[in-house]
């Protein structure tokens, strides 16, 4: 089967992530979509395993098979944890409902590493930039900044929001370079701080529930090699 088939007519769940995802897109912000699919059971009996993940078939579009999807999601991936809160979905079914049901049990105290992992990342990435070129990409700071946010607000209240809500203009302030290199990186310490402060009190538990993705998965596996209907429709956005 070929990759884009599989996207095509085994997707369970797709949203639109990015800037748009964000509320911080502007009028030349592309259309990043990301989607999860079900390769059927029956495939993964052949010595050639179905791909992991699917680049495509449209420009801006990526797609995880849903064993790598779980996977990533239970070591609190911030990127994949994202995807199962984006406020434009773009096509969910009956195992995408049920996928999105399933978004608190892939939450735990591990976002905390993961998040703050990531972003210490791109703070490496910004001060090359700086090293380089004496400036750094300001969209990558602006990025930056909502991340930590979203991290800190995460480990305080347990609930994941994607969008930036009334942050957008002065995230929006940076990437334009409007704000001043010192004062964005008092900002990015002060989140960083906030959300080690909240990581000690946080509602979130120490582990995921492994055993509830796990059971979720092992339905979705069985009742497609047995052939019973997973109530799937081709997508085609």
């Amino acid at each position: 089967m070929q990759p884009e088939n599989l996207v095509r007519d085994h997707t369970i769940y797709a949203c639109v992530m990015g800037s748009r995802a964000f509320g911080l897109a502007t009028d030349d912000s592309d259309t990043d979509l990301r989607g999860v699919y079900v390769a059927p059971t029956a495939l993964f009996w052949r010595f050639e395993k179905p791909p992991a993940h699917v680049d495509g078939p449209l420009p801006e579009q990526f797609s995880w098979e849903l064993e790598r999807f779980c996977e990533l999601a239970l070591r609190a991936n911030p990127n994949i944890l994202e995807c199962l809160h984006s406020p434009l979905v773009e096509h969910a079914d009956a195992t995408g409902r049920e996928l999105l049901a399933l978004r608190e049990a892939f939450l735990s105290r591990g976002v905390y590493d993961s998040f703050t992992g990531y972003a210490l990342g791109q703070r490496r990435k910004l001060d090359a930039d700086l090293r380089t070129h004496g400036a750094p990409r300001w969209k990558h700071a602006m990025h930056l900044l909502r991340l930590l946010t979203s991290a800190r607000d995460l480990l305080r209240t347990g609930r994941l929001t994607v969008d930036v809500g009334a942050e957008r203009e002065s995230l929006l302030a940076v990437k334009r370079g409007e704000v001043a290199w010192p004062r964005v990186e008092s900002w990015m310490a002060r989140l960083a701080d906030e959300a080690g402060a909240a990581a000690e009190r946080t509602p979130l538990p120490a582990e995921p529930d492994r055993r509830r993705v796990a059971d979720f998965l092992h339905r979705v596996r069985h009742a497609s090699a047995c052939q019973e209907p997973l109530e799937t429709s081709p997508w085609r956005p």
